[in-house]
């Protein structure tokens, strides 16, 4: 794990040019990294994965999504949370 977070350390740093700019690159991170923990919840939820032929006649499904901004340590960050068919979707991270 600690080669990765090396990795991308340095990807992060090759980018940015002032310390405003690593700021919005980790803020930009947090956001995609919270969005994809949303993802997999809701395939966990729905028992199968985004665009998998198994949600066909299952009972429920993806159904878009809904925006939400939230208060974090790094600021307001605006996510889009997705929603099931049933409107049985809870997610944990936030």
């Amino acid at each position: 794990m600690q080669d990765v977070k090396d990795r991308l350390a340095r990807e992060v740093a090759k980018d940015c040019k002032t310390v405003e700019d690593v700021h919005n690159t980790l803020k930009d991170l947090f956001r995609r990294t919270l969005q994809e923990i949303l993802e997999t919840e809701m395939s966990d939820h729905l028992g199968y994965e985004k665009h998998s032929v198994e949600g066909n006649n299952s009972g429920n499904s993806r159904n878009g999504y809904s925006r939400k901004t939230i208060q974090t340590r790094m600021g307001e960050t605006e996510l889009a949370i997705p929603r099931d068919r049933n409107g049985e979707f809870e997610p944990h991270i936030i």
